[in-house]
């Protein structure tokens, strides 16, 4: 195979007619140059030169071989120039796993927005409560709740101050009350979210420092957030949800958050990949713009829709 350093020395010295011209423009010595014209001219089984104490001079076939190692040359370094660029460059196509309920209604908007402030990215969404597995599948980032098992990912935090809240809609508490406590709970129809095989049926809370887990019950389970958001919204039944998703239902009434003394289930939200080297200038912008975007909508600005 040719290496692209023998071509360089190759070039160089035709232009020199000496390996030593080479040797200093290149900043090699001229037992490297010499070194690497006789493996080229091995690898191509073909005299390029004929030698003098005095001169180097190309032969027929290295005359024509010339303009082919220029044109290589041109060609890998165009390479090289691209690929600088491109690291430097808000641009490409990013192929995103997002959550089913956050990434219809929040993050979709937003990844818009994104957009249009840098139009040179474009999207490949799929939207699943499953995580995505970045080692077989075409996906370049996944958005997640949760720090991920599988500490060979890297997890970089968006939003780590999320948490979990147990929450109803008007109709539902007029009709069946407003627990008081967890253990209230089981006289409620509660909504159980399931993924994969791991049914969530027991709720975790925290009272002043002692941890509390509650089993809960209902007649309705489902495998998709959204879903289960939009039996709560429905009067259904009592949700325990990521307070993201629910958050503008909250805002304007349409969900009542429950059991406001005791804290819930940490849910802090990460972006993951595979490895550093696929964090791109277009992934860190946009991990940038996600930061502060949940600011936002913590600090219910415009509702950071």
């Amino acid at each position: 195979m040719v290496r692209f350093e023998d071509l360089r020395i190759f070039v160089a010295s035709a232009d020199h007619g000496s390996f030593s011209g080479a040797a200093r423009e290149l900043d090699v010595s001229p037992a490297v140059a010499s070194a690497a014209l006789k493996r080229l001219e091995q690898t191509l089984d073909a005299r390029l030169f004929v030698r003098s104490t005095r001169s180097l001079r190309l032969t027929a076939d290295g005359e024509r071989y010339l303009e082919y190692a220029r044109s290589a040359i041109a060609t890998l370094e165009a390479g090289k120039n691209a690929m600088a660029r491109d690291k430097t460059a808000i641009s490409g196509t990013l192929s995103v796993s997002i959550p089913s309920d956050l990434g219809r209604h929040v993050l979709l908007p937003w990844l818009d927005d994104f957009q249009s402030q840098h139009p040179r990215v474009s999207f490949q969404v799929r939207i699943s409560d499953r995580l995505a597995d970045l080692y077989r599948q075409p996906v370049d980032i996944a958005i997640r709740y949760g720090k991920p098992s599988d500490s060979a990912l890297v997890a970089l935090p968006l939003a780590e101050q999320n948490s979990r809240v147990v929450c109803a809609s008007p109709a539902y508490l007029a009709r069946h009350g407003v627990p008081q406590k967890p253990e209230d709970l089981r006289n409620h129809n509660c909504l159980s979210f399931v993924l994969g095989e791991t049914l969530h049926d027991r709720w975790a809370f925290d009272h002043e420092g002692t941890a509390l887990t509650v089993p809960i019950k209902g007649d309705r389970v489902g495998d998709d957030g959204d879903l289960v958001r939009r039996w709560a919204l429905a009067g259904k039944g009592v949700a325990y949800k990521s307070r993201y998703d629910v958050l503008r239902d909250l805002r304007a009434g349409r969900l009542v958050a429950l059991l406001p003394d005791y804290a819930t289930e940490p849910s802090p939200l990460y972006l993951l990949c595979v490895h550093r080297m696929l964090l791109s200038p277009a992934v860190k912008r946009l991990r940038e713009f996600l930061q502060e975007r949940f600011r936002q909508f913590d600090a219910g600005q415009g509702d950071a829709g």
